[in-house]
């Protein structure tokens, strides 16, 4: 695919997101505190990204050096766990590895910034449910809205002086997982894409019955006339994407995996860039394993 299709794919999938604010409208930040942890640095944000409602955030930094750091977003997942948001970052959660991330990422010597998506943690207040419908009425889409917050999180990103802007990457499990190579697809800044649990082949979750698996923000009217999720990860190729996967997760149907990953083998290959793709997959369900840690923290410094 030339990189004039490529461009006019991403119009087209950013097009299917709903309305959403003014891409290049102004953002601001406002620092709430900042304290000391073991080995970084976490300032407490309050971020205007999308003119509707204020965007907590928490952004990461190691304390050795002034930088400028190669810096990560960092998705936070879903599982129910509305209080918990941006606060994955700094204290895990069950089906992740410990240490938590800001401490993996920082002592590896990136920054790493995180924001509360819609419904959860300091956002919480109304039911996922309840923002969906308001949204759908408004002619909006809540993963949309969603996508929206972390491109313009990328923004507020670059902006900052700690930040190698020409180095940033995306991770996450999950919902985190889904946002990252949505984020990859979307934005080219996004130089490195690792996604955690959740590499989903929208057809194969059909088959095997599996769409209440996901809440019901992950559902994006006339996604499937246009887009495959392989498809959508096609927009990230030739930059390099790791994918950790569960052989027994009912998120990640096996079938839909061998079709995903044959798919962007064929199309890394195209652009002379074959390495670049990896999927890994493990014998667990919806979990990250101490390997599956190592194989992204491994991955992140050959390519970032």
């Amino acid at each position: 695919m030339s990189s004039s299709d490529k461009e006019r794919r991403r119009r087209q999938l950013y097009g299917l997101l709903g309305d959403l604010p003014d891409r290049d409208r102004p953002f601001s930040a406002e620092k709430i505190g900042a304290e000391q942890r073991e080995g970084y640095i976490l300032e407490r944000l309050l971020l205007d990204l999308n003119g509707i409602e204020m965007v907590p955030a928490y952004f990461v930094y190691p304390c050795v050096s002034a930088g400028p750091f190669p810096a990560i977003l960092y998705n936070h997942a879903h599982g129910g766990e509305y209080e918990l948001g941006k606060d994955e970052l700094i204290a895990g959660r069950g089906a992740l590895q410990e240490p938590p991330y800001a401490e993996a990422l920082t002592r590896q010597g990136y920054c790493a910034l995180c924001i509360d998506m819609w419904a959860f943690g300091e956002r919480r207040g109304r039911t996922e449910s309840e923002v969906f419908k308001q949204m759908l009425w408004q002619g909006q889409v809540m993963w949309g809205m969603m996508v929206y917050d972390s491109l313009r999180a990328i923004d507020y990103l670059v902006s900052r002086e700690e930040v190698d802007s020409k180095r940033l990457a995306t991770i996450g499990m999950s919902m985190g997982s889904t946002m990252a190579w949505w984020v990859a697809a979307l934005d080219t800044r996004i130089k490195v894409c690792v996604d955690i649990c959740c590499l989903t082949d929208f057809q194969a979750l059909i088959e095997t019955r599996g769409l209440d698996g996901h809440g019901i923000y992950y559902y994006v009217p006339c996604l499937l006339k246009y887009f495959s999720t392989a498809q959508i990860n096609e927009l990230i190729a030739p930059r390099p994407h790791l994918s950790l996967a569960g052989n027994y997760d009912p998120l990640t149907p096996p079938a839909g995996l061998d079709r995903i990953d044959a798919h962007l083998k064929q199309v890394y290959a195209d652009e002379c860039a074959s390495e670049a793709w990896k999927l890994m997959r493990y014998d667990v369900g919806h979990i990250e394993t101490a390997a599956m840690r190592a194989e992204a923290l491994r991955f992140l410094q050959l390519w970032l």
